[in-house]
């Protein structure tokens, strides 16, 4: 990795106890990658709580909001069709499925090839697609899973930004029921990266709240391993 990361957040079942916060960067140029490593079994996962500045982040969350092709598409889930909990949109070199969908590539449009490229130089880590996803409200959520489809290869690096409201992100042991529950509240402009193992032996979501809470843009980076990258043709 680029930028080691040189604190430990020490966690108890869902409750944050390390507060600490970085000087941030400011977007497409690295100032201060201060990040916190969590201290999880089975796991490497690294916190950059201000990747971005929050004047940067809220310039790139009305980017995002205005320009992305947000859907709500029809997903499986335990074999029954539903509509996604949330809007998404699916951006990179390759279709990439989950849940039973199928999503087409489109071309990077600048505000998102502008990020990958800075997540990309601070984590040490080429990606070639990311999924967006819209979380209108605190109904809207992410159920929970594993980004361990096998396109994304054998411990896979994913890089998850938040922008907006912030939200909680729980996860949980896949195997070990005496390892209690962890979360962390995602803030606006910050910046989780789930790396080596931990998708084999982890699972996360961001349950609803109800709580009133603005909307929130999650991009989540990622490198599926197929066999061919090429960038797709703009539309």
């Amino acid at each position: 990795m680029a930028d080691s990361c040189h604190r430990q957040m020490s966690f108890h079942g869902a409750d944050v106890v390390d507060d600490a916060r970085g000087q941030g960067v400011t977007y497409g140029a690295r100032s201060d990658n201060r990040c916190e490593s969590l201290s999880l079994v089975d796991a490497r996962i690294d916190y950059y709580p201000r990747f971005l500045t929050a004047d940067a982040a809220r310039k790139l969350f009305a980017q995002l909001l205005d320009t992305l092709r947000w859907e709500q598409p029809l997903v499986t889930l335990f074999g029954r069709e539903m509509p996604s909990p949330r809007l998404a949109a699916w951006y990179g070199n390759v279709p990439y499925t989950y849940s039973g969908l199928t999503h087409q590539p489109r071309a990077w449009p600048e505000c998102l090839a502008s990020i990958r490229s800075a997540i990309g130089q601070t984590v040490a880590h080429e990606f070639n697609g990311v999924l967006a996803n819209l979380y209108r409200s605190g109904q809207d959520s992410m159920g929970w899973h594993s980004d361990n489809e096998a396109e994304l290869g054998v411990n896979p690096v994913v890089a998850s930004l938040s922008l907006g409201a912030q939200r909680r992100f729980v996860l949980r042991h896949r195997f070990r029921k005496d390892v209690a529950l962890t979360a962390i509240d995602l803030e606006h402009g910050s910046l989780l990266v789930m790396h080596g193992p931990t998708q084999h032996h982890w699972q996360h979501s961001v349950p609803k709240t109800k709580r009133a809470v603005n909307a929130r843009i999650n991009l989540t980076f990622r490198k599926l391993h197929v066999a061919t990258t090429r960038e797709p043709a703009s539309r």
